[in-house]
């Protein structure tokens, strides 16, 4: 009798599109905080895709060559398709963002829309130096011991969620960094802010408020929970609020790790 072999055989899947999207952080603006891998992602990819704002900064590092898209703010999601369908044609593309990719910017966008859409080019993550990361170094040493971030963007993360977030973190006695404080419509969020953490922490905690970190505009101020308000926030501001052991020290903010409590310093 004869026999039939009845394995059914796998399906051909198509070959990986070529092309790749390399979703690059520049850091918080200045040249000499762009990380090599990075300059070399927008010195060597053909088209180059992000916001304008952060396209100006890193300019004079691009492949001469290369094709340059440019959008405005609240466009997200379409560089990130835009950069997908050039990658799915073939190309070697560089999604700009600030700061790192993976922190509050288009990484995970990025991933999402893969997913969604059943892309299949190749999909790099380059990470650059943070706000918080660039912010602490302006400051001091405010992040040396747990710490948490969070913004006061309530676009997409309903403002419910972000109080408990701060209380808990509050609550905690975490350190805690907060981004996207206030803009020209939002300028309740950071008063609410201010309130929770008045709650768990004296009103003379340390805060540190940098604006434009790193760039020809940096402004720094040093104060504390009691008047932080009085000093101008914006959408360029990152706040770094102290935990109960936070101190000032020649105009430095710092956070101790415990090292004097374990070895007696």
């Amino acid at each position: 009798m004869n026999t039939q072999n009845t394995q059914k055989a796998s399906p051909t899947l198509p070959n990986p599109a070529s092309g790749k999207v390399c979703v690059v952080g520049i850091g918080p603006g200045a040249l000499d905080l762009l990380a090599p891998r990075a300059l070399a992602a927008l010195q060597q990819t053909e088209v180059i895709v992000g916001y304008r704002t952060y396209l100006n900064l890193v300019k004079d590092c691009f492949n001469p060559k290369a094709e340059v898209i440019s959008s405005a703010m609240m466009q997200e999601i379409d560089r990130c398709r835009k950069a997908l369908e050039l990658a799915e044609a073939g190309r070697k593309v560089a999604l700009v963002c600030g700061g790192d990719p993976g922190i509050y910017a288009m990484a995970g966008l990025v991933f999402e829309l893969a997913q969604s859409q059943g892309n299949r080019c190749g999909i790099e993550i380059i990470p650059g130096i943070a706000a918080l990361n660039d912010c602490a170094a302006v400051l001091g040493a405010p992040l040396m011991h747990d710490f948490a971030a969070i913004s006061l963007s309530d676009l997409m993360t309903p403002w419910e969620l972000i109080e408990k977030r701060l209380t808990a973190a509050a609550a905690a006695d975490f350190v805690t960094v907060l981004y996207n404080p206030k803009s020209k419509k939002r300028t309740s969020q950071i008063e609410r802010a201010r309130e929770i953490f008045l709650q768990h922490r004296p009103a003379s905690t340390p805060v540190g408020i940098v604006k434009a970190a790193s760039r020809e505009d940096e402004h720094v101020e040093l104060c504390t929970l009691a008047d932080m308000l009085t000093i101008d926030i914006g959408m360029q501001s990152t706040l770094t609020i102290g935990n109960s052991q936070t101190f000032v020290w020649q105009n430095r903010m710092i956070t101790p790790r415990g090292y004097a409590k374990k070895y007696g310093l």
